[in-house]
């Protein structure tokens, strides 16, 4: 059996700039989808009204994904087949706790260090969480409320 292809989608306010602060944070890189869109209007296929651009780049409105830069990708379209997530635009806000969270684990560099930079980068400390032997890890929240752990 064959491990299935997965991507963790992220509800947004402004998909492209979360994506921005998460490639940051993680280390990855947003996917680029403007080959696929530049066929998709050339071949008359979709309007210029499902496309934006940002950070140069066309993207489909409301929607931009980060990929691990190790993964293989597809080059037509730009989307990882790897570890990848996917941010998209809704029309609400975020009211409670996330039942989901994304760990952010050091390197070298140490817990209090990486959440120096994810700070410089946007996130915002919660507390700090102190479980002896069990570990230390900062609870934070990136641009958008998300919360995530820094450990």
């Amino acid at each position: 059996m064959t491990a299935l292809n997965w991507k963790l989608v992220i509800d947004a306010q402004d998909a492209p700039a979360l994506a921005d602060f998460w490639a940051a944070a993680l280390q990855y890189e947003v996917e680029d989808p403007s080959p696929l869109i530049g066929q998709l209007l050339a071949a008359g296929h979709i309007g210029e009204d499902v496309v934006t651009e940002h950070g140069g780049r066309k993207i489909f409105r409301g929607y931009a994904g980060i990929r691990h830069p190790e993964d293989p990708f597809d080059e037509a379209s730009g989307v990882g087949r790897g570890r990848r997530l996917l941010f998209q635009d809704v029309p609400e806000g975020k009211t409670v706790k996330n039942r989901l969270h994304v760990d952010v684990h050091a390197g070298p560099e140490g817990t209090d260090a990486l959440a120096d930079r994810l700070e410089k980068l946007g996130a915002t400390r919660v507390r700090e969480i102190d479980k002896g032997m069990a570990g230390r890890w900062w609870l934070m929240r990136d641009p958008e409320g998300n919360e995530f752990c820094a450990a």
